[in-house]
Order: structure tokens, then C-alpha cells, then sequence
């Protein structure tokens, strides 16, 4: 979808860009001056001289214009006091009427905007003129070109290009995550990530992205007992992979981010029932964010590393697949009692925490469809957010509220942790069937020790079902604002204190060895897990 910027002037049509269809976002206040009552303005005035239509959110009118006029068709649609759900819904419910017609959309602000009004704006009509289309040849529609105008288009640049950059990185998560298993294998999530990395590198005289493929042989050298013991049961290969953007000093702390790459999840041997078991294509999005937001990444280049870590493998039942009860030794050396092989998600991504601890990160959030228990908690509006590190914390929250992709904290208690309990390991990967959104946190936080860390808990969020089934590309907004907050704001966040010690602190422009991991107890039984594992 090709967007482009314009300067715009309702009250001069010879300066706008003809389209098919205009889309006119007004908000409280606007005003025509008696002596402009002529063409488009004239009419929204009278229309609002009537009682027809106001500019109060949600209000809709359609207008019909001459032939010589810059659209045939002009939608006038009212955004109260032009919040960004406002905008959002407004844009999402007319362009879904539009899809499915060959059109040239242009959106105009009537007013002055500002950069997170044009950059809401563009992610609403991207998000809603998507059209699946890589399995489905007969799929028809599809937005090819959108124009964003404003009269102070060029005060807006910078959330245009913003709102480009996000919706590459959503349109690539939202794609792989809707692809069937058989055409998003771990294999092929490696390609794509090798091919960001080149796509980033071309045309530039500094290499910034690097991509690094471990395959198997690499990962069983390393350790990774746990991701190994999902994978087996698969005949697809697993695949590790490594993403890296230099945008600062290298000798900077990265910040990091882990995704949950689980390419198709039946269950395992704790097989799922077998209604809406297709979605669990939809298992990967952790992975497909974070090859989202390396892609965005490619066109912003901001001033800070970033680090990606993608275990990818399917989870299958076999007559190699890890059985319930089996115990296997993570590559943090502590050993785990598979109590349900459908929590197989914590299993591929405690690993890969112990493996991120290499780069010394400024901070770790993990990307997960973890938890069914997550998705009765919060629905489909906000993802759940798990950490001890209060300033890490509220780095995301406010990157979730400035990017509207919601997030909501939730409790971190010791006590949820109890129930990770084994008779015959260091720890059950299940607790009790209540609170199972924190217990699985409480499972991951233990591997943990040696940087900041946040879980997102994203199995609400990602993709819609029903009628409307498909991937979101959430959380890509919210990762994309946190990195480029703190790229424009180095802060502090505080790493936890070693046994006997005192706390320390790491940013963006310290780097230090990894405090001391704390040996877990040993442990008793759990129970079952939330469907999503």
C-alpha cells in the first residue's frame, strides 16, 4: 500500500490530489467563513447549518460532487475532539465499505493535525485495506495508493514516516502470522528474517543488521534442552534465530527482545480438542512481531541497538514428542517437569532468555501467545504486561498509551509462584489452572536474573477471531514507540540485586556483566495450563 503525503486545502481544489474517494476528518470547532461558502466547505457548512451532520465522533455523512470536482465521492466523517480511538474507528468502518473497490482513497484532515493524528490516521486505513491474499488467489481488493493530506502536512512529516515504518512492520507480522503452517515454517521465518537484515544493509555504507541462523546441531551444543524437547516432536527443523541493529556505539547495551516463533501448536501430547486448533498457526506472533519490528527498524534507524531472538519450532505429537512427566535440563542448567506439553511456549522461551544474557542487554521483553488464562483476564483490548522492574515497566506503559496498542500490568506476587512446585524436578512448567497468565510468568521470571526483563503476554491481542479472523500486528506499534522512546531518552533501569548485594543500574550507555543467577528450590506438582501454552 503506497501512501503518500499533501499538503491539503478544502477551500483550494486545484491544490488536492483527485481521488475516487475523500475522506474528510472534521473535528469540534470547525468554522467556514461567510465569504468562503463556495464548493466542498459551502456544502459541509450547510449540511451542518441543517442539522444533517456534525463533527461529534462517530457522525457520518456522504456527499455526492460534480464530475469536475477533485473527488466524485466525499465522506464526511466527524472525530469529536480528534482522539486517536476517535480517528481510528471513523477511518477502520469506512475504508472495510472500500476494500473490495479499485479506488483512489484520499484522507484529509480539515483542519491542522497533529503528528500522532496523520500517523493514526494511516495506520487505520492500513490496518482496514489489508487484504490477505498469498494463499488465496481468488482474493479481491485491497487499497494500492492512499493519499494523507493536511494543511500543515509538512509540520507532519516525521509521523508520516513513522506511520510508514509501522505499517511495514505490521503488514510484515500480520502476513506471516496469517499464513498457513505449511507456508510459515521455522525455516522459512529464517529467510525472512535473513532477508531484513540484507534489505537493511543495502544501499548503506555501514552494515547495521545482522542475521545469524542456529540450526539443531548448533542449538544442542549451546544447551537448550528445553527447546530442543519441544521441537522433536516435529519433523520440521527448529531454527534459532539471531536479528541485530547497530543504530549507536556498539559497545552500548542493547535492548532485547524475545519472540515466542511456535509455527503450529496441536498441543503436543496433551493434544488441544481439535475445534479452532487452526489458529494455533496464529502461535508464532511473538516471533512475527519482532521480525515486524526489525522491519520498521529497517526505515527509521534510530540511535540504539536492538537485539532479536526468535525460537522457532513446531510443536507436535509423535513417537519422539517430549512426554507429560518427562523432565529436561534447560541451558540455564535448572531442570523442568513437563507436566502438559501444551505449555510448550515458556519451554523454547526460557532458553532463549539464558541465551540473551550474552549480550549484556539494557533490558529484555519477551513476546508471547502464552496464556488462554490471559485472554479471559483482558480480552482482546489490551495484552498483559508481567515485570518486577517498575522503570522498565512504565517505559512500556507509556509507550502502549502513546501508540494506543494497550497493555495493562498485572501482579507479580511471589506466591503465584508456588504452584510451579515438582516432586522430581527444580520446577513443574504448569501451576494451578487459576492465575495460569502469572504462573507462566513467574516460570519465565526465573530465568531472568541477570537483566531487567517484561513479558507480553499477547494471546488476546494478536489475531481476531470469528467472522474477522486474522493477525493484528500488535504489539508491533508499542515495540517500535519503546524503542524509539529510548533511543531519544536514554534511561536507567534498575538490574536486580545480586544475593547479599546492592542493586546497580544499566542504560543505554553501560554495559557490565550479568548479575548472578539465583539457584531455584526444589519443588511440587502442578496442574493444568491455559490452552495457548
Amino acid at each position: 500500500m503506497n501512501f503518500q503525503l499533501s499538503p491539503s486545502d478544502l477551500l483550494a481544489p486545484s491544490k488536492a490530489v483527485r481521488s475516487d474517494v475523500l475522506l474528510v476528518l472534521l473535528r469540534d470547532g470547525y468554522e467556514v467563513l461567510p465569504e468562503r461558502m463556495a464548493g466542498l466547505p459551502g456544502t459541509i457548512a450547510r449540511a451542518m447549518q441543517c442539522g444533517h451532520w456534525s463533527p461529534a465522533a462517530g457522525k457520518r455523512l456522504s456527499l455526492y460532487l460534480p464530475d469536475d470536482a477533485f473527488a466524485s465521492r466525499v465522506i464526511l466523517l466527524g472525530i469529536g475532539q480528534g482522539k486517536q480511538q476517535d480517528i481510528r474507528e471513523a477511518l477502520s468502518k469506512a475504508v472495510k465499505e472500500l476494500v473490495s473497490e479499485d479506488v483512489r482513497l484520499a484522507v484529509y484532515f480539515a483542519q491542522d493535525a497533529t503528528i500522532d493524528q496523520v500517523r493514526t490516521a494511516m495506520l487505520a486505513v492500513g490496518g482496514a485495506g489489508y487484504v490477505y491474499s498469498n494463499t488465496k488467489p481468488s482474493a479481491k481488493g485491497g487499497l494500492k495508493k492512499v493519499v494523507i493530506g493536511a494543511p500543515n502536512a509538512n509540520d507532519c512529516r516525521t509521523g508520516f514516516e513513522e506511520g510508514r515504518a509501522l505499517l511495514a512492520g505490521m503488514g510484515l507480522a500480520r502476513e506471516w502470522a496469517n499464513r498457513p503452517a505449511n507456508h510459515a515454517t521455522p525455516t522459512l521465518l529464517g529467510k525472512v528474517a535473513e532477508e531484513i537484515a540484507r534489505s537493511g544493509n543495502e544501499g548503506h555504507g555501514d552494515a547495521r543488521f545482522k542475521c545469524e541462523l542456529l540450526d539443531e546441531a548448533k542449538v544442542r551444543k549451546l544447551g537448550m534442552g528445553a527447546f530442543l524437547a519441544v521441537a522433536k516432536g516435529s519433523s520440521e527443523p527448529l531454527r534459532f534465530i539471531v536479528l541485530q541493529y547497530h543504530g549507536a556505539d556498539r559497545k552500548q547495551a542493547p535492548l532485547a527482545f524475545v519472540g515466542k516463533g511456535i509455527t503450529f501448536d496441536s498441543g503436543g501430547i496433551s493434544i488441544k480438542p481439535g475445534a479452532g486448533m487452526d489458529e494455533m498457526k496464529f502461535d508464532m506472533s511473538g516471533a512475527a512481531s519482532v521480525l515486524g519490528l526489525f522491519e520498521a527498524l529497517r526505515h527509521l534507524r534510530p540511535a540504539i541497538n536492538v537485539v532479536g531472538l526468535i525460537p522457532a519450532c513446531e510443536n507436535m505429537p509423535s513417537g519422539e514428542a517430549t512426554k507429560p512427566g518427562d523432565v529436561i535440563t534447560s541451558m540455564s542448567g535448572q531442570t523442568i517437569e513437563v507436566l502438559n506439553t501444551d505449555a510448550e511456549g515458556r519451554l523454547i522461551l526460557c532458553d532463549a532468555l539464558t541465551y540473551a544474557e550474552r549480550f549484556k542487554p539494557l533490558a529484555v521483553v519477551d513476546i508471547a501467545t502464552l496464556t488462554g488464562n490471559c485472554v479471559m483476564a483482558l480480552g482482546n483490548l489490551r495484552s498483559g504486561l508481567f515485570s518486577q522492574h517498575d522503570e522498565l515497566a512504565r517505559a512500556i506503559e507509556q509507550a502502549a498509551d502513546e501508540s494506543a496498542d494497550l497493555c495493562w500490568r498485572m501482579p507479580m506476587d511471589d506466591a503465584y509462584g508456588k504452584g510451579l512446585k515438582s516432586n522430581f524436578a527444580d520446577m513443574a512448567n504448569i501451576a494451578g489452572r487459576t492465575a495460569g497468565a502469572i504462573s507462566a510468568a513467574k516460570f519465565l521470571e526465573r530465568y531472568t536474573s541477570a537483566y531487567p526483563w517484561a513479558h507480553l503476554d499477547i494471546a488476546g491481542t494478536a489475531w481476531d477471531e470469528g467472522a474477522a479472523k486474522g493477525a493484528t500486528g500488535r504489539p508491533v506499534p508499542l515495540l517500535v514507540r519503546l524503542v524509539l522512546n529510548l533511543a531519544k531518552t536514554p534511561v536507567q533501569f534498575a538490574l536486580p540485586a545480586p544475593e547479599g548485594g546492592k542493586a546497580t543500574a544499566r542504560d543505554t550507555g553501560k554495559t557490565g556483566k550479568p548479575a548472578a543467577r539465583k539457584p531455584a528450590a526444589a519443588k511440587g506438582k502442578g496442574a493444568a495450563a491455559g490452552k495457548r501454552g
